[in-house]
């Protein structure tokens, strides 16, 4: 940048033969503008100024410095209005990794954001595999749970608690349970994560369920929409996201059991590869999740 500065006032004073007036137009003052000229001279080894007390005039080399230098201060001009354009108006591909069930609470919010980014093209790939966000070449990742890679930046989203829950002609054909030791006499649906092989424990205030928990019956699935079906189709009580059920609830197609007795909260956020600049397409994406992630979810951070 000092470089730059001094770049700057040799130009202003070449053009104008005047520390004076060159400083006016920069906005310093002519002491500081000689000191940075005179800086320059040294860097370069040359004498740029043929300098008298009536007089500024350039030397030869001085003039040859007027001619590229004009050239690099134009192509700095363009490369800044070039960004000012890219922040104002973010445009291009932006790769987004999403777990299968995030579809629930980002597509709502998609047409909004194309309205507001018509330039940013989405591509959303949605996995429940752990992909390697920068390996990958992916632009943004949204995941639950805590960041384990220091190459990555985080921005929390939103919270999410956990709820046991089962369709009302089970809960009719099997006698509800009262206290949270009484889920060995259910048929209690398990969810296996694709990507481990690991079963999702049960975090309740008075049990951990895992798999060596052994109920009634036992079902188990890998993906999150084969667990909800299997829950509204009456096979067993389920320990799922509130928010993928959160609907459910409220219309009576499920009804929570033990309420109150998960203890367990996580969160998503949005992850990115860390840097020091973030592109404008990426930091508009981030920004907007932030600001329009579901109210229910959201937490303080």
């Amino acid at each position: 940048m000092d470089s730059l500065t001094s770049l700057t006032s040799f130009v202003r004073t070449a053009e104008t033969l005047s520390f004076v007036q060159a400083a006016q137009l920069l906005g310093i003052s002519a002491s500081a503008v000689g000191k940075n000229v005179a800086r320059l001279e040294q860097q370069l080894g040359v004498r740029l100024f043929h300098r008298s007390t009536r007089s500024v005039s350039l030397t030869a080399e001085g003039a040859l410095l007027l001619e590229r230098s004009r050239l690099i201060l134009e192509q700095i001009r363009d490369v800044e209005a070039e960004i000012t354009q890219a922040v104002s108006h973010p445009s291009g591909k932006l790769r987004i990794s999403l777990p299968v069930v995030g579809y629930r609470l980002i597509t709502p919010l998609l047409p909004h954001f194309s309205r507001l980014y018509p330039d940013i093209e989405l591509e959303l790939d949605f996995s429940d595999r752990l992909v390697n966000v920068i390996d990958e070449g992916f632009d943004v990742a949204i995941r639950s749970g805590e960041m384990q890679d220091s190459r990555l930046q985080a921005r929390t989203l939103g919270a999410f608690r956990f709820v046991l829950c089962a369709s009302p002609g089970y809960l009719q054909s099997h006698q509800p349970p009262k206290r949270s030791d009484e889920l060995s006499r259910h048929h209690c649906i398990l969810f296996r994560f694709p990507a481990t092989g690991l079963l999702q424990s049960w975090e309740l205030a008075n049990l951990r369920v895992t798999g060596e928990f052994q109920p009634l019956k036992l079902l188990t699935v890998n993906n999150i929409e084969a667990m909800v079906h299997s829950t509204l189709a009456g096979m067993g009580i389920s320990y799922v996201p509130d928010f993928v059920v959160g609907e459910l609830l409220k219309r009576g197609e499920l009804q929570e059991v033990l309420p109150g007795s998960c203890v367990r909260e996580s969160r998503f956020s949005a992850i990115w590869p860390a840097s020091r600049y973030l592109s404008p397409r990426v930091r508009c994406f981030v920004d907007f999740l932030a600001a329009h992630w579901p109210m229910v979810h959201r937490v303080q951070v």
